[in-house]
């Protein structure tokens, strides 16, 4: 009998407890206990988690849902002016610092291209909820950040069409730009008008079993990234541009009812298909394999100093001016955190057999450190979040009448 069903989601269920056991002590990012208790179950662990195709058909559903929201998150003010020229400005700069170490880690110029495009990528959709407990999502702080991470997320997204397709470059690059003259055309007629009779059909069904708003975000998400597909370009890409598109759809709304749709998104997204994918990760991750090879297991931590020199010192120099330097060291690791990015072109990569699974174990591994100590690190002498005292009346009136 195939357990994936049940063992997938006693593992989500289990994860956020032990991160609120720890808390007091330690704030650990919640995917941690997600992908610690997937190696657990898995081939590594117990051995009661195999990968199956089903597993793997979740595990990509919540990856998209990972890229979806975090397109979804981007504040298009934070990209604007001088935070998105100091991300851009940061990127550029890893790009370079990604090539230059690239050339002493790889054996081939396709192995170096793969790891340069996974060392300059920021785990927007894995950071921004952490941010968010942090209460450092607004102001100077939480601009420069989604900036960075914004930029890191979708940037390395193109340069995947454009050098991993499975195409020539110069065809990568025409596939991506007839995706993006879609997107821009649907972007455009998205901000024309008011668009009442979806407002309408928002507020009538907000609280009914039609649930217009999330199917219709749905659609959005199936058929961008059903575009890319055709096109030949990643999927995520698809996924990220329709969370940005989404935002801009329903941006006219009653705000209220905007926080309720989100709200919904968040629980659809982090409440199941993302901790399938991060529980799928720690399962199907070769950590025996890693362990029986001394260099790849070396080369973990040095992957996790890459990532930090890479991403975290350009956004570390180019923080907002006059930024403590607190602030700074908080910029800088959390552009530095990364994962979900490296798990996707590492795949590209093995799959193509252009990386060795060793070296694509190392990468993963360096990825997985990152999140687990980076953020950790950045939120050292920062107060969290005050959280609110919710008391059985409190709850009570706070539910909305359903009849």
């Amino acid at each position: 009998m195939d357990l994936t069903f049940v063992l997938v989601p006693i593992a989500a269920v289990i994860a956020p407890l032990l991160a609120a056991l720890v808390r007091k002590a330690l704030v650990v990012p919640l995917v941690v206990f997600e992908i610690a208790l997937g190696m657990a179950l898995g081939p590594a662990g117990f051995g009661l988690l195999q990968d199956s195709d089903m597993l793997d058909l979740f595990s990509h559903l919540g990856l998209a849902m990972l890229f979806f929201m975090a397109g979804n998150e981007i504040d298009p003010q934070s990209v604007r002016g001088s935070s998105g020229k100091r991300a851009l400005g940061g990127w550029v700069a890893s790009t370079a610092l990604a090539v230059a170490a690239a050339a002493f880690v790889a054996d081939t110029a396709q192995s170096a291209a793969i790891i340069a495009i996974a060392l300059t990528a920021t785990a927007l959709g894995t950071i921004t909820p952490m941010l968010r407990d942090a209460g450092i999502t607004h102001g100077a702080l939480g601009r420069a950040v989604s900036a960075a991470g914004a930029v890191g997320e979708f940037l390395p997204l193109v340069a995947i069409s454009v050098f991993l397709s499975g195409r020539a470059p110069i065809a990568g690059t025409i596939s991506l730009v007839i995706f993006v003259a879609v997107a821009a055309l649907t972007f455009f007629v998205s901000n024309r008008g008011q668009r009442r009779w979806l407002q309408r059909m928002v507020s009538a069904t907000l609280r009914t079993s039609g649930q217009f708003a999330i199917r219709f975000v749905i659609l959005l998400l199936a058929a961008l990234v059903t575009l890319a597909v055709l096109l030949g370009i990643d999927y995520l890409l698809g996924a990220f541009t329709a969370g940005m598109l989404a935002r801009v759809v329903l941006r006219d709304g009653d705000p209220a009812e905007q926080e309720v749709v989100e709200a919904k998104l968040e629980s659809i997204a982090f409440g199941f298909f993302v901790p399938i994918f991060f529980v799928a990760t720690g399962a199907t991750f070769p950590l025996q394999q890693l362990f029986a090879d001394r260099h790849a297991l070396l080369l973990v931590p040095v992957f996790a100093v890459i990532m930090l020199i890479v991403r975290g010192l350009p956004a570390f120099l180019l923080a907002p001016r006059g930024s403590s330097l607190s602030d700074r060291r908080t910029v800088a690791l959390f552009t530095a955190t990364t994962l979900p990015l490296v798990i996707a072109v590492t795949s590209i990569g093995t799959s193509a057999g252009v990386l060795d699974e060793s070296t694509s174990a190392a990468l993963v591994g360096g990825g997985m450190l990152t999140v687990l100590l980076f953020p950790m690190l950045g939120l050292i002498g920062r107060s969290p979040a005050p959280t609110p005292n919710i008391t059985a009346a409190d709850d009570n009136t706070a539910l909305p009448a359903h009849e």
